[in-house]
């Protein structure tokens, strides 16, 4: 703060200095006034002619200063001297006679013998008598008394600034050091703080004005945590689910090492494929469960975007795996299916959606992919003719590593979980149930997944939270 005081000061000794060169000039030039109109009044004019009557008196009472220097003269037209000083300059070009008016005073600076001069003039004239006729009277005086008056002024205001500027940065220090102390108590706390401890700081003992601050800090320290949980969730879920591929596959390998028979050294290193792309299917499920709880995706903002579209392009690629499998793969086009989302995040869903169905749908069976938009809102469907699921399995799939029983189909347990943490970062729903109209088939009764999304409609169409439905908060029965 002492920077800008110290720029202030001399703009401030300057403001002083020419208010104060006003304040002194304004008593000194209503005392020249004085002067003038009373040398105009000792003027008359007879038959035209003007007559002066300046007594010995009156003159040295105008030369009576004990300052400065005072001169006057009256001038007929012409510049002819009528009475006072010849020397004293006579008003210039820059007050034409065109533009001044008898009777009234007028001011201007000149200078006389290297002086500094202030100077008074007024034009005396008869009613209706021509300009070139008029009487010029001036006063003019040195300009001590005003400079000795303006720097009175100028010390009155400038000398207690002295003394008034340091005690004021004295006392902003004070009251600043003082002021941001309970900042730097807040700051020792959070330097006395062991690296992992992120528990919020006790807003008990925090000023009201360092409360907001607080609240912010705590919220921030509250997603670290967050983010450090999924990072050791995430460490943990790794080690635990890739141990075991890892020990099957080191064990296949020694196996395989120990094989002299070209026919089992085949099959050994068919196992060794087999379970390589097990160990390299969970680490890509894995990853991707990462990516969709903190990652850099799930952090952008939702964009509008096509969801049928985005649906017939993932399809289009899963065409060859399902021949393969010899599973008929359908897709039903769909119109208005635009949804505020993450295009990268929404081909998880898709990917690990069709994914799990053609897991789990035997060889001639069918899945089916679909967009409908109902009401409010745009519903993925992926339907398939597999085993199917009961109720209560349909509720646990959705959690981490959860497998189903009995299915004989190899898996992470994680594909629903990822389907479900994406929904959950695009404020969607995700459900699976059994669909129980494909059971005709004689292919078992089949399962269907959905997850419902909010249609993206223009602001003055969005629909209220009180009215979405209930089955896209709680998920399908």
């Amino acid at each position: 703060m002492l920077a800008p005081l110290l720029f202030v000061w001399p703009i401030s000794i300057a403001v002083t200095h020419y208010f104060a060169n006003s304040v002194a000039s304004f008593p000194y030039d209503q005392a020249l006034r004085e002067h003038v109109t009373a040398i105009s009044r000792q003027i008359k004019f007879v038959e035209g002619r003007p007559q002066i009557a300046l007594s010995g008196s009156a003159r040295a009472l105008l030369r009576s200063d004990e300052i400065d220097s005072v001169y006057f003269h009256v001038l007929a037209p012409g510049g002819k001297l009528l009475v006072g000083d010849k020397e004293l300059p006579v008003v210039a070009a820059g007050q034409p006679l065109a533009r001044s008016e008898p009777g009234e005073v007028y001011f201007r600076d000149d200078d006389y013998n290297g002086q500094d001069l202030r100077v008074a003039y007024m034009y005396m004239a008869e009613p209706n008598m021509a300009r070139e006729l008029w009487l010029l009277v001036e006063v003019g005086e040195t300009m001590e008394k005003r400079s000795q008056l303006s720097n009175k002024i100028i010390a009155s205001v400038i000398l207690p600034q002295f003394v008034i500027i340091p005690l004021a940065v004295v006392l902003v220090w004070f009251g600043l050091s003082q002021g941001l102390r309970p900042l730097t108590r807040l700051r020792e706390r959070i330097e006395a703080r062991r690296e992992a401890d992120l528990s919020p700081i006790a807003a008990r003992r925090v000023p009201e004005e360092l409360r907001p601050l607080t609240e912010a800090f705590n919220a921030m320290l509250v997603r670290m945590h967050h983010n450090m949980d999924v990072q050791r969730r995430f460490i943990a879920d790794a080690a635990h689910q890739m141990r075991t591929p890892l020990t099957g596959l080191k064990t296949q390998a020694q196996q395989a090492m120990r094989e002299s028979d070209p026919a089992q050294l085949r099959h050994a290193l068919m196992q060794i494929a087999t379970s390589v792309d097990r160990a390299s299917h969970l680490a890509n499920q894995l990853l991707a469960l990462a990516r969709a709880e903190a990652s850099e995706h799930s952090q952008q903002a939702l964009v509008p975007l096509d969801l049928d579209q985005l649906l017939r392009e993932i399809v289009e690629a899963w065409v060859v795996r399902a021949l393969d499998r010899r599973i008929d793969l359908g897709y039903e086009p769909a119109s208005a299916a635009n949804i505020l989302g993450n295009a990268f995040l929404l081909c998880e869903i898709i990917n690990n959606l069709i994914d799990n169905a053609l897991r789990y749908t035997p060889a001639e069976g069918r899945v089916t992919c679909r967009v409908v938009a109902q009401g409010d809102f745009v519903v993925l469907e992926i339907e398939d003719s597999g085993i199917g699921i009961s109720d209560t399995d349909a509720q646990l799939v959705f959690d981490r590593f959860y497998r189903v029983d009995g299915t004989g189909v190899e898996g992470s347990g994680l594909g629903l979980a990822i389907v479900r943490e994406i929904a959950e970062l695009h404020g969607a729903a995700a459900s699976l149930r059994a669909n129980t109209w494909s059971a005709a088939d004689g292919k078992g009764c089949g399962s269907i997944a959905r997850v419902v999304f909010p249609m993206c409609r223009p602001p003055a169409d969005a629909p209220n939270e009180s009215s979405i439905p209930e089955f896209v908060q709680t998920g399908f029965a």
